[in-house]
């Protein structure tokens, strides 16, 4: 049986590499102004002690404003900060290892790509959530695998737990993923790259507003 599902929903702010603090605290915090209900913290180029210090701050940021965090890929950092969970990708930390870790309480999320069958086997195996991706050609992950909106109806169809996706996402092209079942839309570029981050979160909140009151 699996437990209630976690509160996946909206604009999920996913954090650029950014190396000076500072400013990443910033720009997190504006987004936050503007709407965002989840933020991911994923700096792959930042060393122990900077990606310790960079969460922490985030944890704080994102508990004053009442939205999720989620660590990517690294369960002990979550389990350091007391984050809300992790999400894994394909060769990051095996599943099992981080709900080992992390317990019954913290959200795992879990990127499954183009591929329906992986987000069974991963709810089957105790996944929060599952993201699809990438449905747009992305600045980030110029090579990654594409999606399309037929997997996302699919996967609204048969999956029972919130679906994230991902991917070159911005307000003008992320109704479609909306109205198809995505849950949450899952941004770097088109919102930390924007000359106006709360207007930005603003424009992506509006898209699940708009769902609300529809």
């Amino acid at each position: 049986m699996h437990r209630p599902t976690p509160a996946i929903r909206g604009l999920y702010a996913i954090t650029p590499d950014e190396a000076d603090s500072d400013v990443l605290r910033h720009k997190v915090l504006l987004a936050l102004q503007g709407g965002a209900r989840i933020v991911q913290y994923r700096n792959k180029s930042a060393d122990m002690a900077e990606g310790l210090a960079q969460a922490q701050a985030l944890r704080a940021l994102t508990r004053a404003y009442g939205a999720l965090f989620i660590v990517n890929d690294d369960p002990q950092l979550a389990l350091a900060v007391d984050a809300d969970g992790v999400h894994l990708g394909r060769g990051d930390t095996p599943f099992a290892e981080a709900r080992g870790l992390l317990g019954t309480a913290k959200i795992i999320g879990v990127s499954c790509y183009n591929q329906l069958p992986l987000a069974q086997a991963a709810r089957a195996g105790g996944a929060d959530y599952v993201a699809f991706g990438a449905f747009f050609s992305s600045s980030v992950k110029p090579d990654a695998v594409t999606a399309d909106l037929d997997l996302l109806r699919a996967a609204r169809a048969e999956i029972d737990a919130p679906i994230v996706a991902i991917g070159g996402i911005t307000a003008q092209n992320g109704a479609v993923l909306v109205d198809a079942g995505a849950d949450a839309l899952a941004v770097i570029s088109a919102l930390f790259g924007a000359p106006d981050i709360p207007a930005a979160a603003k424009d992506f909140a509006k898209l699940f507003n708009r769902t609300q009151s529809s």
